[in-house]
């Protein structure tokens, strides 16, 4: 899993509330358990029409936020299903960071476990960065994990709350397998000590 240390990038704004984890990756692109390849699907029933072509209004469609890397998104965000291919497609498509008033806590969980950071900020937090993110290619917000702020476009910045065991573990990049591997030297310990002790196992 990548590092999550300092992220700076364009936000997109999406201001709609309970959006939910068939909006986010719908049903029928669940077939695949390949992490990779889920992003051009990302939002597909609002990002395409029914032949397949790219509704220019949705706002990851627009040329200012086809790179964006941060989603300011509306309350309880990643409600539904709990399929963990939501949070793969924000990952594939280039979304680091996704911030809302609240969450689904599947959604949120699945995201700090594939590296993407979750901020939960007050409304009235969310409405100025919603209000940042309207500038287009000028929506460049800073989010920094190891001082948990975020600065905005004009240089004001405001402070996150994140769980500690949390934030270590996407500082140092450590998914569940890479929390385990950390322990690999205590566990090859065990595992010697245990076959002495009982060779006939």
């Amino acid at each position: 899993m990548d590092k999550f240390t300092r992220l700076t990038g364009v936000a997109a704004p999406l201001p709609q509330i309970n959006v939910d984890t068939d909006m986010i990756i719908p049903k029928q692109f669940l077939k695949t358990i390949q992490r990779s390849g889920l992003g051009k699907n990302l939002f597909d029933e609002m990002r395409y029409d029914d032949d397949g072509n790219e509704i220019p209004d949705f706002v990851l469609n627009k040329p200012a936020y086809r790179e964006a890397q941060i989603l300011v998104a509306g309350e309880n965000f990643g409600c539904g299903s709990s399929r963990e291919h939501a949070p793969w497609a924000l990952l594939d498509f280039g979304i680091r960071c996704v911030i809302a008033p609240s969450f689904a806590d599947i959604f949120f969980n699945n995201c700090f476990k594939n590296g993407i950071l979750p901020i939960v900020l007050p409304q009235e937090d969310v409405d100025k960065l919603m209000d940042d993110a309207e500038r287009g290619a000028n929506a460049v917000v800073t989010v920094d994990l190891e001082s948990q702020t975020i600065m905005g476009p004009d240089g004001g910045t405001i402070a996150f709350e994140v769980d500690a065991f949390r934030k270590h573990c996407l500082l140092n990049g450590l998914d569940d397998i890479g929390l385990t591997l950390e322990k690999a030297a205590a566990i090859d310990g065990f595992e010697a000590a245990a076959a002495q002790a009982r060779p006939w196992v």
